[in-house]
């Protein structure tokens, strides 16, 4: 038969080994285990402290201690001396200082022993127990306290590794949630296991509801571009090293909605024996990709076709010219040389568009701002634009005490010889063009309207955007679809806005507003 006392250390003891697997509260766990050796020793107070991971020393757990007397101890344990290469040379003088402070104190803590926590061969903390009564710890206490110092290292160890874990999923967490990409984390056998949020909004379904799902449900193919299949890779061999990461483009198909242009790249996550863990998919909305393709095949399309033909005609008149066999009249040169002098003026302003353009995607389209009076600079441009036609009568109507507004004079000129020239283009049989002004509250409209066929609506969203041109103009007129494009970036630099009214059949008319300087 064990001796009573001893029947009570081994209840203890089976009570703290009870703890470790039922208590998860790491906090509560010290505070128990730190109660049973107090109890357990006849000791009067206890504390638990820890070492930090860059050094230091913190109160984790603390009983029977005033909350004063605690304050006294932490500051005397943040003095303590570090030593970088090993905290067993911290210990001896913990020890010493808390002992030193409980025989001074007048809480009758007259004596006390300390053990450091020790797990993997690394101290990560110090148990120490007070009495309030003379007399060594025996060493059967010392290694009762050694006993719950192991329990209570092993709590701490768990702790610090439960810990990194959570850390190393928050951070992993944050770094999925921040992705601009979509990102999903497949198990071996393709179950989507993690989706963060860029790709559920991509996908237009919630994260609860793809996550657990095939991958092969979840990535469908409308038709692909480039690139071969996860399944089709695996089948192949896939992956061979870690690093054979692979990439597949085309639409990927939507619940209830419009395929998505996208691009996956798939990077497996092999074991130390080379077996297949994980697959990591980034998916990117390659929308604008695709559209600036798309926009350069365009440009490229346009732009040869607008300098070809003046060039060709340029080419064609200097070589009429240059002949030897035939001796041209004045006249005949004179016609020659405007053709030639027309062409070059126009490969001019498309040049100079396209630089406008160039500039502004960089954000450099420059302006220089100034008092202007609308009306003359209107007054001025009409007349300038009257000479270059027979068919068409330019008429201007402004109320009077028309506002002063500030703006770029040459800017706000470029915008109207676009209004006006695209009215003239547009409107081949003649008529009327009436440039109209109204005055507003906080601002001002000015609107220029022919008596062409006018513009389809179907066109209407779509003709202030870079190089679009409506079927009818692409076969009837010429140009490289930048003159509204660039209207609209001038009207909206100065705060304003530009758009066109709904009237096929009644001719086009466009409109734009400026703000009124008050002041």
């Amino acid at each position: 038969m064990l001796p009573d006392y001893r029947i009570r250390q081994r209840d203890y003891l089976l009570e703290i080994a009870r703890a470790l697997t039922q208590e998860l509260n790491f906090d509560k766990l010290l505070a128990r285990i730190l109660r049973l050796a107090t109890e357990m020793l006849a000791g009067k107070a206890g504390l638990i402290a820890l070492r930090g991971e860059r050094g230091g020393w913190n109160i984790a757990a603390f009983q029977g201690i005033p909350i004063s007397f605690l304050e006294q101890i932490s500051a005397i344990l943040a003095e303590v001396p570090e030593h970088e290469e090993q905290a067993e040379s911290e210990l001896p003088e913990v020890s010493r200082l808390l002992l030193l402070l409980a025989k001074r104190s007048s809480l009758n803590l007259l004596t006390g022993v300390g053990l450091p926590l020790v797990s993997c061969n690394q101290v990560v903390g110090l148990i120490f127990v007070f009495r309030g009564y003379q007399g060594l710890f025996s060493n059967n206490d010392r290694a009762l306290l050694r006993s719950f110092a192991d329990q209570a290292a092993i709590a701490v160890r768990n702790a610090q590794l439960y810990a990194q874990t959570s850390y190393e999923k928050r951070r992993l967490d944050a770094l999925l949630d921040s992705s601009a990409d979509g990102m999903l984390i497949l198990t071996a056998d393709h179950t989507i296991e993690r989706c963060n949020r860029a790709f559920a909004r991509l996908y237009r379904q919630d994260t609860e509801i793809i996550q657990g799902q095939s991958h092969e449900d979840v990535i469908r193919w409308e038709s692909r571009r480039q690139g071969t299949t996860l399944e089709e890779a695996e089948a192949g061999g896939w992956p061979l090293t870690p690093n054979a990461n692979l990439y597949i483009e085309g639409d990927l198909q939507r619940p209830g909605g419009t395929p998505l242009p996208v691009g996956i790249t798939y990077a497996p996550l092999l074991s130390s024996e080379g077996s297949l863990i994980n697959i990591v998919a980034s998916i990117r909305d390659i929308t604008h990709f695709r559209e600036a393709e798309e926009l350069k095949s365009v440009f490229i399309s346009v732009i040869s076709h607008e300098l070809k033909t003046p060039i060709a005609l340029i080419k064609g008149y200097v070589g009429t010219l240059r002949r030897d066999d035939v001796s041209w009249d004045s006249e005949v040169v004179q016609d020659s040389l405007e053709v030639i002098e027309e062409e070059t003026d126009r490969l001019t302003g498309l040049i100079e568009d396209m630089l406008d353009a160039s500039r502004l995607q960089a954000g450099g389209l420059s302006f220089n701002s100034a008092d202007i009076n609308l009306v003359e600079i209107t007054e001025d441009m009409v007349a300038r634009f009257q000479t270059q036609t027979d068919k068409h009568k330019i008429m201007t109507r402004f109320p009077e005490n028309f506002p002063v507004i500030l703006g770029d004079k040459n800017r706000l000129q470029q915008v109207l010889s676009n209004l006006l020239s695209n009215a003239i283009k547009y409107s081949p049989a003649g008529g009327n063009i009436v440039v109209s002004g109204q005055i507003r509250a906080e601002q001002v409209i000015v609107c220029v309207q022919d008596e062409g066929p006018g513009i389809a609506p179907e066109d209407i969203p779509h003709i202030f955007d870079r190089f679009y041109r409506a079927d009818d103009a692409v076969r009837e007129t010429q140009g490289a679809g930048l003159g509204l494009y660039l209207t609209r970036a001038i009207i909206e630099a100065h705060a304003g806005r530009i758009w066109a009214d709904p009237r096929p059949g009644g001719g086009a008319r466009i409109c734009f507003s400026l703000p009124i300087e008050r002041d």
